[in-house]
């Protein structure tokens, strides 16, 4: 499948800002169930952006706004080829160890209700089952609400009170599949729907665990599935402080909006 994305920011500031920069997981990798035909992120009046992989192996763009302004805008746009993989990430750059992903965060600490969580998924059956099983009991406990927050809430939180966006999905998952004893780590991306009234999900969050025999695999506890040709993987990190599409640092007014367009059409078919 074709998808071609545009993914544009606006953030405009109360007063002049002296100094901005931002770095932005916007590209993604290729990998087995990926192909990367062209992509493109640009900055405010700049042009291409400079880019450096860190170290988690993500694609890193970096904007500096070294003037007074009132606002800073970015633009991410390609095209890709996804194929079906059944949630499997074969290929993927992988710097570090797979027992890396099983630290802790602030965003994944775990609690009682995640410890439990982790002991439902059945000790004596196989990491694939547990970890369909674990999929399905995150959602079961935390309802699926799009616009419920900004993927800042720890995953103890998040079960407290019972409801969540798709970031505290991962984490609750991760959370829980590293008291499983299984790596697990949060992922940034994109997922296309041809439906118009889900189009809040075309930026989007999941879950991935490692499994000896098979490697990554992508858990989606906000769907209840694994991701499929529709996804497209960009960033992976602990939680989502690590794979954030953007993160910024700047000297001046406190206060700032964000304005985020995301669209992605398949090429050659429904739009």
């Amino acid at each position: 499948m074709r998808l071609v994305v545009i993914h544009r920011a606006l953030y405009r500031y109360s007063g002049p800002v002296r100094y901005t920069i931002q770095t932005l997981r916007l590209e993604p990798r290729p990998y087995e169930g990926l192909r990367v035909l062209n992509w493109r992120v640009a900055g405010d009046g700049v042009g291409v952006l400079p880019r450096l992989v860190d170290g988690l192996g993500n694609i890193v763009h970096c904007q500096t706004i070294d003037r007074p302004h009132r606002e800073a805008v970015f633009t991410a746009a390609g095209e890709v080829e996804t194929r079906r993989a059944d949630g499997i990430a074969l290929g993927t750059v992988e710097p570090l160890p797979p027992l890396f992903f099983l630290r802790t965060t602030p965003l994944t600490a775990p609690c009682d209700t995640i410890a439990t969580l982790a002991r439902d998924g059945g000790a004596q059956k196989r990491d694939l089952e547990r970890l369909h099983r674990l999929m399905n009991r995150v959602r079961d406990r935390l309802d699926y609400r799009p616009d419920a927050g900004n993927g800042t809430t720890t995953a103890a939180r998040a079960l407290a009170q019972g409801f969540g966006v798709c970031h505290d999905h991962a984490h609750v998952f991760c959370a829980a599949a590293r008291l499983m004893g299984i790596p697990a780590r949060y992922v940034s991306g994109y997922r296309w729907t041809s439906i118009p009234s889900q189009s809040s999900d075309s930026s989007h969050a999941w879950a991935e665990a490692f499994v000896p025999e098979l490697g990554w695999i992508g858990f989606d506890a906000a769907h209840r599935v694994c991701p499929t040709e529709n996804y497209i993987r960009v960033a992976v990190g602990l939680d989502s402080s690590a794979a954030a599409p953007v993160r910024a640092l700047r000297r001046g007014h406190d206060e700032q909006s964000l304005s985020t367009e995301v669209e992605i059409r398949r090429q050659g078919g429904d739009q």
